[in-house]
């Protein structure tokens, strides 16, 4: 039994005006979306310290972040994970306890404090959690400890120091309580015998890195669609690009109004989730190109128009069928999945979604305005 017969024909172009009309106010009110309230930039782009812990006894995220605030994390992140009791991913805006001031102070405090001995090189890690030295000869290793911990807010707090790489490379390393250290520490003391035992997770991302991997995410989404547009210009016609690269910009645009709606982060595996969508959209299209440009062939008295609806309903079937079945795999995803995969398979069903009716409303009715526009009178 097939799902729809072979020589149905639908007049997909006659309601191409209140379906366009539709995704003319969706893409609107997505862009709207990404300006105010705008996207809720995750760990990735936005930079900060992310850390998950697990706490001994039930504890609610008002009380977290009420126990963070008081700390001196206003603004923290509190998420619960989700197959995980008491667990909690934590964020914060913090990346370093050590500021540039703090920096230099350190720095001037270990070049009195070592007097002959010269720092050949002085590294603060990008997280505040180290500091590495390297000098001209032996020094004794308590006396960096307290160069560098000082006094009131001029110093870091440090856990350890060591000399690496043999003793006549006079290599140091101070290990620091970092961002999430204290924040961690801040939870055992506000929470007693119902606090975590250890952190299970700590990352952070510096504001420097966070941007630039904003860009580089910015700019791998417009090499994919340049890539598309040229590919599908020499595959097929000129006047079938554009057609393909709005209909992208389209799904793209509404899979991202749709996220910062629900208020999801937006971070590398949303970029990654766009993409896929990018090639998933395109292919739907290339699908319904390829079989108009067969039956331009085979039909040649027909319009743009009636080509377009012959071809979409030859293809309706595959379409809907390949979307179907890969909206089951990704809903799996998602009521299954850990908290990152239900991020990802969100942005995949909505992207898939939009895709599907996209290459039939937005991409083909682009290609015939624009043949219509551009070579019907140049023919």
């Amino acid at each position: 039994m097939e799902f729809i017969k072979p020589d149905t024909y639908i007049d997909f172009m006659r309601y191409r005006v209140p379906v366009i009309g539709t995704s003319l106010t969706l893409l609107a009110l997505s862009l709207v979306s990404l300006f105010w309230p705008g996207p809720k930039l995750g760990l990735d782009f936005a930079g900060g310290t992310e850390l998950e812990v697990q706490f001994t006894a039930p504890v609610t995220t008002a009380e977290i972040r009420e126990a963070l605030e008081a700390a001196g994390h206003p603004g923290a992140d509190v998420v619960s994970v989700q197959g995980r009791a008491n667990a909690y991913m934590l964020r914060v805006n913090e990346t370093s306890t050590i500021t540039e001031e703090v920096q230099a102070a350190i720095g001037s405090r270990l070049e009195s404090a070592l007097g002959d001995v010269e720092i050949l090189q002085y590294k603060v890690s990008p997280g505040g959690d180290k500091i590495s030295l390297r000098l001209s000869g032996p020094a004794d290793l308590a006396v960096i400890r307290g160069a560098i911990e000082g006094e009131g807010s001029n110093g870091a707090e440090v856990r350890d120091v060591t000399q690496f790489g043999g003793s006549a490379e006079n290599r140091y390393e101070a290990l620091l309580v970092g961002v999430g250290d204290a924040v961690f520490r801040d939870l055992q003391a506000a929470f007693g015998e119902r606090a975590p035992e250890s952190p299970l997770r700590i990352e952070w991302v510096g504001p420097k890195a966070g941007e630039q991997l904003r860009n580089a995410a910015i700019q791998s989404m417009l090499y994919a669609v340049a890539f598309i547009m040229v590919y599908v210009a020499f595959r097929f016609d000129v006047r079938f690009a554009p057609g393909a690269v709005v209909s992208l910009f389209h799904d793209v645009t509404i899979t991202a109004g749709v996220y910062v709606l629900f208020q999801k982060e937006m971070n590398l595996t949303t970029v990654a989730a766009l993409l896929t969508v990018v090639g998933y959209s395109i292919n739907d299209t290339i699908v319904i190109f390829d079989r108009i440009r067969e039956n331009m062939g085979r039909y040649k008295d027909k319009s743009l128009a009636e080509l377009i609806n012959i071809s979409s309903s030859q293809v309706l079937s595959r379409t809907l069928m390949t979307s179907a079945t890969t909206l089951v795999s990704v809903s799996a995803f998602f009521v299954f999945g850990t908290s990152v995969i239900q991020d990802l398979s969100f942005a995949l069903f909505i992207g898939i979604s939009v895709g599907t009716y996209s290459s039939i409303y937005v991409a083909a009715p682009m290609t015939e305005w624009i043949d219509r526009r551009f070579f019907a009178k140049a023919a």
